[in-house]
């Protein structure tokens, strides 16, 4: 991460005169600058070579990556004080003494994934590595235990489709770590400026519609990075999907990166107005970059076609150009797509190749045969799949929160009924796979009873929240006590909108929950008297929907949300066109018309 010191003693740090001055001292030297050191046995040498440094020249201030220590923003200067990777010694002493980190030890404390939480929680979350959100039994009574034991009894599956385990205190951390390892799990760099759950569809390998099974490659990425120290310490988080091209949505389209599973046939060549550059027909990935939805943007097509066999290569590289040259000083300004902004995509891709050696292959999106249609709430219900007699159920999990007393039941049901195997997908709910006809039955009823459910609703089925300000400090308001007020408010209504509607509550601008991703998003806020309130914004979508939400209301106060949806959803059901979605009913109407047709 770090270049290498030039003088034996660094600078720490000039001010702007000083660096001009120094500038103007490196020009009159440049041609035939002087030469002093001290060789090794104390003689004063005129030879450059000769010794370890020049001391007749100004100290050479440190750089990472280019970006002078003075320049860098403060986690980055943290960083390169002590990389975060090597204080396993310091959170031994942290649990021995039972004491929490100071404020540049909380940032380092997220590269184990353990996260101090206070003011919202004076105590410590965990985060889980899930790699394809694929669990076993095992796993998932390991946790239940861990929870139980030493955390807050409960976990939370996250929009990355992995675990979150709140409450623990520092005493128990390496404990929590230890176990962690020997459930064949790991929580490094899960948090903080490091590479992300590498996601995938969660029905990989058993999905009728699914292009590729993108399992292996998910997961081929997770062991590459943890396997590399490089790829820790960016210059912000970063986010990598990987789609099947089947039924369910995995929203590769928020990544920074995005792998979209795809087939190139002679049909979808001769689509093409030119010849095809040497692509012959068979089974790839789409590259998209850039996707960050809190700040307004999703990935982009980048018309790159690569290889299944290829593509941990390729998403190695383009971390890697990444990390070398995305900006340092600015963390709003810290993200992949900052960068593809001042570059361009060429550029990086420029890039990108220089650092593989095999050549990128390029082919227009007409190019390939369309994307299968998503299933929207598709990761709700009971579904065949292709090994004869044979099922996955989705089962909802109200705003991702299971109890450890539910998390052991599941893995129970997992083992028994189907082949030990659960999926976590990016809905904040998971799949239990492989389950045969004659056991589905059973199976719902007894994850009816411990307070999970099964069947789909069109309003409550994609009711998405992030953690919220009773485990964020950054959240402004209670997103999952209100996300749960509204699932009860919908269901006692029971509003049929005939199509899916995606409600989803984020509690800050940082967009955890994907606010703007939603047909209905609500932004966290606090109202002019104190109290919690939302922004509301209305028809966002991703894949096939793909858009921004636009806002449409301002500092509605959180006891105002269920009976503003309510009347939201009944403006939509009472207005829309035959077979009009919410998204596109929205999108019809301008900001004018929505305000005025909502406040009546």
């Amino acid at each position: 991460m770090n270049a290498p010191a030039s003088m034996t003693e660094p600078a720490a740090g000039f001010t702007p005169e000083q660096k001009q001055y120094i500038e103007g001292f490196f020009a009159g030297l440049a041609v035939n600058p002087p030469f002093a050191g001290h060789t090794a046995t104390g003689q004063i040498t005129a030879t450059p070579g000769h010794a370890l440094a020049n001391l007749a020249m100004p100290p050479v201030e440190d750089t990472v990556f280019g970006t002078p220590l003075s320049d860098l923003s403060k986690p980055e200067r943290w960083k390169y004080d002590e990389n975060p990777l090597d204080i396993w010694e310091k959170l031994l002493a942290h649990a021995d003494a039972d004491k929490f980190p100071d404020e540049a030890d909380t940032f380092r404390f997220k590269f184990f994934g353990l996260f101090y939480v206070a003011p919202a929680q004076d105590s410590l979350m965990l985060r889980v590595r899930i790699p394809a959100g694929e669990l076993t039994s095992a796993q998932l009574h390991g946790l239940a235990d861990m929870a139980k034991d030493w955390g807050g009894g409960c976990a939370h599956i996250t929009t990355r489709a992995n675990l979150q385990i709140r409450e623990f205190r520092p005493r128990d951390i390496i404990k929590v770590l230890t176990r962690l390892q020997e459930l064949g799990l790991t929580s490094r760099g899960s948090g903080a400026d490091n590479i992300r759950n590498i996601t995938a569809s969660p029905n990989s390998g058993f999905d009728f519609d699914e292009v590729l099974d993108v399992r292996a490659y998910a997961k081929g990425l997770h062991y590459y990075i943890l396997n590399h120290r490089d790829l820790y310490g960016l210059p912000r988080k970063f986010n990598v999907a990987f789609d099947n091209g089947g039924s369910i949505s995995a929203a590769a389209d928020t990544n920074d990166i995005g792998f979209i599973a795809c087939k190139v046939t002679e049909k979808s060549l001769a689509m093409l107005p030119s010849a095809s550059s040497g692509i012959i027909p068979g089974t790839y990935f789409r590259v998209q970059l850039g996707g960050i939805t809190g700040h307004g943007d999703f990935a982009r097509d980048t018309s790159l076609l690569v290889k299944p066999s290829e593509c941990v290569a390729v998403a190695a590289a383009m971390i890697r150009v990444f990390n070398e040259n995305a900006d340092r000083t600015n963390r709003k300004k810290a993200r992949l797509k900052y960068l593809l902004e001042k570059w361009g995509m060429e550029k990086f891709i420029e890039e990108t190749q220089k650092k593989l050696a095999f050549p990128l292959g390029r082919l227009a999106l007409e190019g390939c045969e369309p994307r299968h249609v998503l299933i929207k709430h598709g990761w709700l219900g009971v579904y065949k799949q292709p090994q004869l007699g044979l099922n996955y159920i989705g089962i909802g999990v109200p705003v991702g929160r299971l109890s450890a007393k539910q998390m052991h039941r599941l893995a129970e049901l997992a083992g028994k009924y189907g082949s030990g195997e659960l999926r976590l997908t990016v809905w904040q709910n998971l799949l239990i796979p492989h389950v045969p006809d004659a056991f589905v039955e059973r199976v719902k009823c007894d994850l009816v009873q411990i307070g999970l459910h099964v069947e789909p609703s069109s309003t409550t089925g994609g009711i998405v929240a992030c953690t919220g300000n009773k485990g964020c400090k950054y959240s402004s308001t209670d997103t999952k006590g209100h996300a749960v007020a509204l699932s009860h408010f919908l269901a006692e209504k029971q509003l049929d909108t005939g199509f899916p509607v995606n409600i989803h509550f984020t509690g800050c601008p940082h967009s955890c929950a994907q606010h703007y991703c939603g047909d209905i998003g609500l932004l966290g806020a606090k109202h002019s008297d104190g109290s919690e309130a939302y922004h509301i914004v209305l028809g966002g979508g991703m894949g096939d929907e793909q858009g921004i939400a636009r806002e449409i209301f301002r500092n509605v106060r959180a006891t105002e949300v269920n009976t503003l949806m309510g009347q939201i959803l009944q403006a939509y059901i009472g207005r829309r066109q035959s077979g009009e979605t919410f998204t596109q009913w929205a999108r019809r109407h301008s900001v004018g018309e929505l305000q005025e047709m909502l406040s009546a």
